[in-house]
Parts: structure tokens; sequence; C-alpha cells
């Protein structure tokens, strides 16, 4: 039996799988997520928008969010596909960088609702909280369950990419 060779995280990155589409809010979701229409990113989209983040400056997966909305006319950006994105977006950043590469997304600025930091970046929150000290943020302890987060990360925020 002859085995299908795991994708690369840039591969996963890459792959489009026909989106972005937007779609009617209906169903289960609209319990969720209200009425209107969902914008379910590709890939790619959410890697240009974390990309775009300048030392110094922050940006949620919410603000990412919105700016797919906005972008795509729709009501909300899809949180899981979005969430799920940016996840491949920095497991493919640390891939590109083991095999050499210098411009890499810088997906430790790229912050969970909150300002917390995201367990599921490779090197956890130790490795993340390490890349935004370096860059100037205070890194806040996590209290019982939650992550740590960004001090006053609202102040270093963007909510919007030029294009």
């Amino acid at each position: 039996m002859v085995s299908k060779s795991k994708k690369s995280w840039r591969e996963k990155l890459n792959n489009d799988h026909g989106l972005p589409k937007v779609e009617i809010i209906n169903g289960k979701m609209s319990r969720r997520w209200g009425t209107g229409t969902v914008v379910i990113p590709a890939p790619r989209e959410v890697d240009e928008i974390m990309r775009k983040v300048p030392k110094g400056k922050l940006i949620t997966i919410n603000d990412i969010r919105a700016i797919l909305a906005r972008r795509h006319g729709a009501t909300i950006g899809c949180p899981i596909t979005t969430g799920i994105f940016a996840w491949v977006a920095a497991h493919a950043a640390m891939e590109a960088l083991a095999e050499g590469e210098k411009d890499i997304t810088p997906y430790w600025r790229t912050l969970k609702t909150g300002g917390y930091l995201n367990e599921k970046y490779p090197g956890g929150v130790e490795d993340q909280a390490k890349k935004l000290q370096e860059e100037g943020h205070n890194i806040e302890p996590g209290k019982g369950k939650k992550p740590p987060k960004v001090k006053d990360f609202e102040l270093r925020l963007i909510t919007s990419i030029d294009k």
C-alpha cells in the first residue's frame, strides 16, 4: 500500500480549496452568528493580512475577520477558518524559516481575542511571548486556564490593512 506524503504547511497555505466564498448565514450558524453573510477566507488572505502587521503593532483574529468581512462585503468573517488559517500561516512561516527564508509572516503579532497569546502557534505561548517581548511588548502571565496576554494590547492594535 502506498501512502500519500503529508502536505507541508506551505502547501496547505497555498491550497485555496475554492475559497474565498461568501455564504448566507442560516440553520445552526444563525443561532450563533445571527443573520447576514459570512466570508470563508482563503488561507493566503489570512496570511497576507498577518504579513502586513508592522513591528511594534498587533492584530487580533477578530480584527482579521472584520477586515475580511469588509473586503468581501460580508456581515462577518468566519471565526473557525480564520483561526485555522492563522495557525497554518504560523507553521508555514516556521517551515520557511527552517529552510533559510528570512522574510516570514510575523505570526506572533496576531493575538487571540482579548490580547491572549496563542498556545497553538509554533513553540507555544513561551515562544510567542519571547518574540513579542523582543519587539517591546509587555506580557501578563496567564490566570487559571487563560493563557498569557499582551499588557495594554489595545494601544498597539491595527484594525485595517491596505490591500
